[in-house]
């Protein structure tokens, strides 16, 4: 078995997307940012479905080409063929939607880094390594990436490796349409039939829409394109249809479109048709790599195109092979998918790989996002709170040693430098909404009414919310506390931003093994789906066998439990972190004041110094972490 189901080669840049609709370009206020260009998103797509994909192109050596870069490895792109240029930058495309006709962009590629692209790019080992590799279009438009693209195409022709070309004809990037045209997706221009044309004959597969067969068969009578590219090559042609589906014809072509085999096309509402056709051959590759028959690669390929056309963005917007299967089984619910509040939840938790990097099949979490337990101690004041909670990164940045699995949980009112210098270090990172103690829930003042302050969140935080709760609440405090907890999670997902819950019915009235499970369920008939449960130590089997149940019941795709500490001395910790490692569903701890309680009363009032203090939080965290891991290799040991 090859290790890589699919390279494709060419083009990688960066799409500043406007995130209002229905106005001008020209008036877009606000962009959100994705990775893009045709071979990406490609890569990308397929990596969803379950494919083992690569990417070969160039990137700059600056921050969105960095940007390029960590999303791939999100998604799980090989990025052995991804090269680093260190004199251009990345290529860049500002889009928009206008209408359900018109989506205006703009593309700044300007002697950009993928264009550079270069023979001594290609390595034939690399080639190799896959069962298939996939060109696009744009790439032969210039003889320096056309000899890197033929190069790879002959080295995978040599090595018995399945080739495919996706037409993606834009006509501003063969120079025969403007820089305010790169909505135009035909130009009639026989300099570029004939140079499509002479690279036909390497593919297996070529896959276009019927503009791109027109022009690289050089008739706009798509039944002559068609059969002026069958003339040049033996390539499985693909044309796409839009609503009517798509139609395969591996042999001679017919007097109709409608007599090749064909796979049916989706009721969908058109909300934006950039990068429906990547979603597409994403798609289509997974069918024909598969070796599945025509009409059912079709299907699939109809389908990501569906999801693709409905949704904002391009690669964002590409379904996971879970979602691509629930869809197919289930069918079209309501045509606008991105509104399809049951499908959406898939799309999201099959995805959030791409979000967050890292496993987090364990967690050990420092959690130092207390403000109360800080403020009343004394010899407190803001600045040496803010000072400490640097203390407590350290001591957390010092046990992780750069593994994954260690996190924290840091405020932003006397944490913010903490929390700000944490970005990028690899820490899972929670950040706390509630106002503290607050029953019925209230939140910090700085997320405004509407929560709108998430908005300048960094992406790896994860929102988190304490509410305390208790099955016997009175319907008025349970309807508030629900409606808080569910306009909070709106706004994270509205944001890009994974949402933890954490319950305490214990500080509320008594609990039994039934409490937290009916509190789960409350919970998710609300419509809040959170993607880590933060609950406090069950003492029996029994407790945390009810509660799993209640999250499976609604969610399959969960990220998992911590637990929490309640300032319990290590000794029942230790105790409850034995039955909780039983559960796999539970992923580890998010443990605090007995961690930095003591630490924290002492250096406030000048006991201990900087390095004693973390020195002694250190320890302790480090031992939280053996008593965990053992727990859970002896939990794994008896099952």
């Amino acid at each position: 078995m090859q290790p890589l189901d699919v390279i494709t080669i060419g083009r990688a840049g960066v799409d500043l997307y406007g995130d209002q609709v229905g106005g001008r370009l020209e008036d877009m206020g606000s962009f959100s940012k994705y990775i893009g260009g045709s071979p990406t998103n490609m890569a990308c797509g397929t990596a969803r479905l379950g494919l083992r994909s690569g990417l070969i192109t160039r990137v700059g050596d600056e921050h969105m080409g960095r940007f390029i870069r960590e999303e791939l490895i999100r998604h799980g792109v090989d990025v052995t063929g991804v090269a680093t240029d260190p004199d251009r930058l990345t290529a860049l495309v500002i889009l928009g939607i206008r209408d359900e006709d018109s989506f205006p962009l703009i593309f700044y590629r300007e002697n950009c880094a993928d264009m550079a692209l270069c023979e001594d790019d290609i390595d034939p080992d690399y080639i190799g390594r896959s069962r298939s590799v996939v060109a696009t279009g744009t790439h032969l438009s210039h003889p320096r990436t056309e000899a890197a693209v033929l190069k790879a195409l002959r080295i995978a022709r040599d090595k018995g490796v399945q080739t495919a070309l996706d037409i993606d004809y834009r006509p501003n990037l063969w120079g025969v349409a403007g820089h305010g045209d790169g909505e135009s997706r035909f130009v009639e221009s026989a300099k570029v039939t004939s140079k499509l044309q002479e690279s036909l004959h390497y593919f297996d597969l070529i896959v276009g829409t019927e503009e791109e067969f027109h022009i690289a068969g050089g008739s706009t009578d798509t039944i002559a394109a068609l059969r002026a590219v069958r003339a040049v090559s033996d390539a499985v042609l693909v044309c796409k249809r839009g609503p009517m589906g798509a139609v395969a014809f591996s042999g001679t072509i017919p007097d109709s479109l409608d007599a090749g085999e064909s796979g049916p096309g989706f009721p969908i509402e058109v909300f934006n048709v950039l990068g429906a056709g990547d979603g597409f051959m994403s798609g289509l590759l997974k069918g024909w790599l598969d070796g599945e028959d025509w009409p059912t690669a079709l299907t699939y390929a109809n389908a990501c195109g569906a999801f693709a056309v409905s949704r904002h963005g391009c690669t964002p917007a590409y379904p996971s092979l879970a979602e691509l299967r629930f869809f197919m089984d289930r069918g079209v619910v309501r045509p606008d998918l991105r509104n399809d509040a049951e499908l959406e939840q898939i799309h999201w938790a099959t995805n959030r790989h791409s979000r967050n990097t890292g496993d987090w099949s364990e967690m050990r979490v420092f959690a130092f996002d207390h403000r109360i337990q800080l403020e009343e101690m004394p010899g407190y004041n803001k600045a040496k709170g803010s000072a400490f909670k640097e203390l407590c990164l350290n001591a957390a940045l010092r046990v992780a040693d750069g593994r994954t699995g260690y996190g924290i949980l840091c405020d932003d009112r006397i944490g913010r430098t903490a929390l700000h210098r944490a970005s990028g270090s690899g820490l899972w990172i929670g950040r706390p909404c509630e106002w503290p103690g607050s029953r019925p829930l209230d939140l910090e003042p700085d997320l405004g009414t509407d929560c709108g302050g998430l908005q300048s969140w960094a992406r790896e935080n994860v929102v988190k919310v304490l509410c305390f709760c208790h099955p016997d609440d009175d319907d008025g405090m349970r309807v508030h506390q629900e409606w808080k907890v569910k306009q909070l999670f709106t706004a994270a997902r509205r944001n890009g931003l994974e949402f933890l819950l954490e319950v305490i019915p214990s500080k509320v009235g008594p609990v039994d093994d039934t409490t937290t499970a009916t509190l789960i369920r409350q919970f998710y008939a609300a419509g809040i789906w959170p993607d880590w449960w933060k609950l406090e130590p069950m003492t029996t089997r029994a407790g945390w066998s009810d509660a799993i149940a209640a999250i499976e019941e609604h969610d399959r795709h969960t990220r998992g439990i911590v637990v929490l500490g309640l300032d319990a001395p290590e000794t029942e910790l230790q105790a409850s972190f034995e039955i909780a490692a039983g559960f796999d569903l539970v992923r580890g701890f998010a443990v605090g004041r007995t961690i930095f309680g003591s630490v924290a009363r002492d250096w406030m009032q000048g006991r201990i110094a900087d390095d004693d203090a973390v020195d002694q939080m250190a320890r302790r965290y480090a031992r939280l972490c053996e008593i965990w891991d053992k727990a859970r290799k002896a939990a794994h040991a008896t099952s």
